[in-house]
């Protein structure tokens, strides 16, 4: 195991400790650190995760959207709390499916909607409560929103299998 691959994995597991006392800042930090260990680890140069990747971003996936997941058991509103509850068990089933079969279309199948909804339920009740859901509708229709851009992001991710962080690292980090 790199060094590189240790500091990723330390920071993937400190900064979700935050999501307790700081949901919103804490699950955008989780997020961002989870979509940018890639080009972090390339960039400070301390050696890569190797054939592992996968398994391990897998994991440290799941340990910080558990977290924000009992959280979501506290929301009041049944329009908000609901579609969380669900949507996580539902992307845990496919990851397994992928684990236990290799097959990508496993994680277009079972998308992760739960980041969505619950990223959305938390900015629109810190910044926007009168949209916050309440009711069918005000669940129904931001939640086809999320649903239509979330399928556009697993299809580009897992079905042709782009690699954004490639063009991160060479159109805005310079390096490669």
């Amino acid at each position: 195991m790199s060094a590189g691959h240790v500091l990723i994995v330390v920071l993937r597991l400190l900064i979700p400790l935050s999501i307790p006392r700081y949901p919103l800042w804490g699950g955008i930090a989780s997020m961002l650190i989870d979509a940018l260990d890639v080009v972090i680890i390339e960039v400070i140069g301390l050696g890569g995760f190797g054939d592992h990747y996968q398994t391990t971003d897998k994991l440290l996936d799941t340990y910080y959207l558990t977290i924000e997941w009992l959280l979501a058991f506290r929301w009041e509103s049944p329009w908000a709390r609901w579609p969380a509850l669900i949507l996580f068990p539902y992307r845990l089933l496919g990851v397994a499916l992928f684990e236990l079969t290799d097959r990508r279309v496993m994680l277009f199948i079972f998308p992760n909607m739960f980041e969505n909804w619950w990223l959305y339920c938390m900015v629109v009740g810190r910044f926007f409560p009168s949209i916050y859901p309440r009711s069918w509708r005000s669940a129904a229709v931001p939640f086809a929103l999320l649903l239509t851009v979330k399928m556009a992001q697993e299809w580009l991710l897992h079905y042709t299998e782009a690699q954004p962080w490639d063009w991160i690292k060479r159109n805005i980090l310079g390096t490669e």
